[in-house]
């Protein structure tokens, strides 16, 4: 098991860049595809962006392809998310999540969940 800790949200304007951090304790961080999610208040949480456990291939929602990069580091347990030219709403509680080993057929569920870091974005 793998427990994500998320860190670097905060309050920005729009057209603004943040990076936002996650690093997940345990071995076997390598056998999770790790992804991106975010909640705003009175919506259902959305998918942001993902990346493969086992070829570093990268996902992304329609609304956030061509700002935002996904990016893990194995060594260091950890995965981040640059995203440039934030809008107003982007505003969410982002959230980082752990996938063991899924393959194809894979039905989208993730097995841990980080508490959430905040992003803020002012128009």
């Amino acid at each position: 098991q793998v427990q994500p800790v998320e860190s670097g949200g905060g309050l920005v304007q729009a057209g603004d860049s943040l990076r936002l951090s996650c690093v997940a304790s345990g071995r076997t961080f390598s056998n999770y595809a790790m992804g991106w999610f975010r909640q705003a208040p009175g919506k259902e949480r959305e998918f942001v962006a993902a990346i493969s456990w086992n070829n570093g291939n990268t996902y992304y929602a329609d609304s956030v392809k061509g700002r935002a990069t996904i990016s893990r580091d194995n060594a260091k347990n950890t995965v981040d998310l640059q995203m440039n030219s934030l809008k107003p709403e982007d505003t969410a509680a982002y959230y980082c999540a752990a996938a063991y080993r899924k393959t194809n057929g894979w039905d989208g569920r993730y097995d841990f969940w980080g508490q959430g870091t905040q992003v803020t974005v002012s128009s």
